[in-house]
């Protein structure tokens, strides 16, 4: 969702991937036509949901093929598709890029509105278009760097001042925001509407000059002495030189009491929607894979996040197949990438991921992955754009991605 279209800045919007973002759109597919020959139309999308997904060979692009879903505005009573026995509605409109939901103990919901810092130079031509392409779909418009709480069917400003935030967690009495350079920690009581404390900062998180994925997604480990926060890579694959990438593409552990850290986790090129199974020490996370190489390379992924291991990136993806952009190889560092526990196909752009406890919805959900899918822009064909629902057996993913909630009936998923 975007926060407002043209005609009702008040409005939700939803993006339609039935139409182009603009001609721009339509421009930088003939030239990306003009390189190699993309992948057949006919790809079976399928055939990458799972822990085994198809890969086809990579192909390489002058443009690589971009089109962007148009936003446009839920009209006359509008609403995503739902499964049967399920009922959806919005509980505020006019929000500004809300980027993070997260409900409190008493039932209120703070909602992160959030913009980039804006700091990514321009290096390269593709860069241009891709913006031109992105602020088609509104993705310019600017957000005020805040958290709104929404309380009794109301919204108001529960905190502000803050510098590109996207992930927050509440341990105890303290709550953690990870701003794009900084987790900040404030006190927090039950029913509190607002805060004005200035907030103390726990650790620095790597930002500028760059900050290519400024994002940073944040959550506590069930005892709530550790928090764990996803840094994403300041490129595709290293294009900006190694320097740039340190502490980069990585899950950070961070020491709540000290603030001191260590690397959790690494080769991730850009990790979200991190937290733990329920009623278990196993932290899992939705990886945004590398683009231009394909339509239908490289997978998006969820997978459990192992201390120590190392996924890939920049070198290899999906396990060990090598990137041959990269240059010079780690052969050595390849040899021992984990392959990720489930694909969920090419260029969804996964950044939510929540798994059903069991509590409200029907019995088939239970202990399953519910995961926001932002959507394509690097492809010819329109993939995510909806939350899709993975079954878990054992605590294992299995089968493939269905359609929850999404502008189509789930009878046609991919329309």
């Amino acid at each position: 969702f975007a926060p407002s279209d043209a005609d009702n800045p008040s409005a939700p919007v939803r993006f339609d991937p039935t139409k182009s973002g603009s001609n721009l759109s339509f421009i930088c597919i003939v030239l990306a036509s003009m390189a190699l020959p993309v992948q057949a139309q006919s790809f079976d999308r399928e055939t990458q949901m799972g822990s085994d997904p198809v890969l086809p060979e990579p192909n390489s692009y002058l443009i690589p093929p971009m089109r962007v879903a148009k936003p446009v505005g839920w009209h006359n009573g509008e609403m995503p598709t739902v499964p049967a026995g399920f009922k959806i509605e919005a509980i505020a409109t006019g929000l500004a890029h809300p980027r993070q939901p997260y409900v409190l103990p008493n039932g209120d919901i703070l909602v992160v509105e959030s913009n980039s810092p804006g700091l990514e130079k321009v290096t390269r031509p593709k860069t241009v278009v891709m913006g031109l392409i992105m602020g088609s779909a509104g993705a310019t418009n600017k957000a005020e760097n805040r958290i709104t709480i929404l309380h009794d069917d109301k919204a108001s400003v529960f905190l502000d001042g803050l510098y590109s935030p996207f992930g927050l967690v509440l341990v105890g009495n303290e709550l953690y925001v990870a701003n794009t350079d900084s987790i900040m920690r404030y006190p927090y009581k039950d029913g509190d509407l607002s805060i004005a404390d200035p907030g103390q900062k726990l650790t620095d998180l790597p930002g500028g000059p760059i900050d290519h994925h400024w994002t940073k997604s944040l959550t506590a480990s069930p005892d709530g002495a550790k928090l764990y926060v996803g840094i994403g890579s300041n490129s595709n694959v290293m294009e900006n030189g190694p320097v740039a990438e340190i502490d980069r593409a990585q899950i950070w552990e961070v020491d709540r009491a000290t603030g001191a850290h260590r690397t959790f986790a690494s080769g991730l090129r850009n990790p979200n929607g991190l937290t733990f199974y329920p009623q278990s020490q196993v932290l899992w996370a939705v990886v945004n894979e590398r683009d231009e190489l394909g339509p239908n390379l490289v997978p998006d992924y969820m997978t459990s996040i192992k201390d120590g291991a190392f996924y890939g990136w920049p070198y290899s993806y999906y396990g060990q197949h090598l990137d041959p952009r990269v240059n010079p190889q780690k052969p050595d560092l390849v040899a021992k990438a984990s392959i990720p526990d489930f694909a969920l196909s090419s260029h969804v752009a996964p950044l939510g991921l929540a798994f059903d406890t069991g509590d409200n919805f029907p019995d088939k959900y239970k202990g399953g992955a519910f995961v926001g899918e932002h959507g394509s822009w690097n492809r010819d064909e329109f993939n995510g754009y909806q939350v899709g629902y993975i079954a878990f057996s054992n605590e294992r993913p299995t089968g493939k991605v269905v359609p929850f909630t999404s502008k189509k009936r789930a009878a046609v998923p991919w329309a």
